[in-house]
């Protein structure tokens, strides 16, 4: 059995809020700053309208939901359970913090020894009917 670096809820926690920063990171230089820095190079990310590999991949998802929900913003929801190096957590589209959700869902997140995520699979639970 191999030893593998043990990752903390705090660790966790840090890498979910730099996860949905980079949701919303709208300048195209600093969101790519900060994949790289969140990011492993061959992470893979899954949802029910996507399915890329790697850093670009990620990025090109990032901005067509920056641009199909222009002026919105990704907040975390209520929703956060860890074990090991896997995070599960919800979080919601909103107009603005505090206001009611227009999109819903969950993603679980791997997080690799380097602290890095190395592949998401995201779930939708609520999604406008014209999305």
């Amino acid at each position: 059995m191999t030893s593998t670096k043990e990752i903390t809820v705090t660790d966790l926690n840090a890498v979910v809020d730099d996860y949905i920063a980079v949701w919303n990171e709208t300048d195209a230089g600093a969101r790519t700053a900060k994949i790289e820095k969140l990011w492993a190079e061959d992470a893979v990310y899954t949802d029910p309208l996507a399915s890329v590999v790697g850093r670009d991949g990620f990025n090109q998802v990032l901005q067509g939901a920056q641009d199909q929900f222009k002026g919105l913003q990704f907040v975390r929801g209520t929703t956060f359970d860890a074990h090991h190096n896997i995070v599960r957590f919800t979080w919601e589209l909103v107009t603005a913090p505090g206001t009611e959700a227009i999109v819903v869902g969950f993603d679980v997140a791997v997080i690799g020894e380097d602290g890095k995520i190395s592949g998401v699979s995201g779930f939708i639970d609520k999604m406008p009917a014209a999305a």
